[in-house]
């Protein structure tokens, strides 16, 4: 059985990296709560407070720059339609047709 063929080089939807994002901040931002929780928590060991604030402090901003950033264009070289009796560069897309 041959792989299965892609017949476009489309990147995903508008919708389906926002929601890709979306999904990376608010994990990012709940990790967020247990640490501030356990800040408090643990305030009496005064060191362990505090390196659950340091963790807790550079989350926000992390967040906000990988939920803003958009997913390189993958290179992925992969089984691609060709039509029969065609060489292989003449089926390129952009090739030979005044593209």
């Amino acid at each position: 059985m041959s792989p299965p063929v892609l017949i476009t080089s489309a990147a995903p939807s508008a919708d389906e990296q926002l929601a890709r994002r979306r999904r990376k901040y608010v994990v990012m931002m709940a990790c967020r709560i247990p640490c501030l929780v356990l800040a408090g928590l643990t305030a009496h060991i005064w060191w362990l407070a505090l390196v659950f604030l340091a963790i807790s402090v550079p989350l926000p901003w992390a967040a906000v720059l990988i939920a803003n950033d958009v997913p390189p264009r993958r290179h992925d070289r992969v089984h691609r339609y060709r039509r029969a009796g065609l060489p292989p560069s003449a089926a390129e897309p952009g090739q030979g047709r005044g593209e």
